[in-house]
């Protein structure tokens, strides 16, 4: 299992993850990224058996806010 990590305070709102993989993110209400799956707090978290997109959403990424733990 793999795990995706999202710093949401740290987040500023740009979409390129939820563009770029929506299978993993989406726009939150109060602008910003949020993991789809996951319960909203400063740091999600979600286990995965794949991370397919997620890994590009995080190089992506302009402030380095998406993490991948393998």
């Amino acid at each position: 299992m793999s795990k995706i990590k999202l710093e949401r305070e740290v987040c500023i709102g740009c979409g390129s993850c939820s563009a770029l993989c929506p299978k993993y993110f989406e726009m939150a209400d109060d602008g910003k990224s949020h993991i789809v799956g996951s319960e909203k707090k400063e740091i999600e978290e979600l286990e995965v058996e794949k991370i397919e997109c997620a890994e590009s959403a995080a190089e992506v990424c302009p402030v380095q806010c998406i993490h991948i733990e393998k």
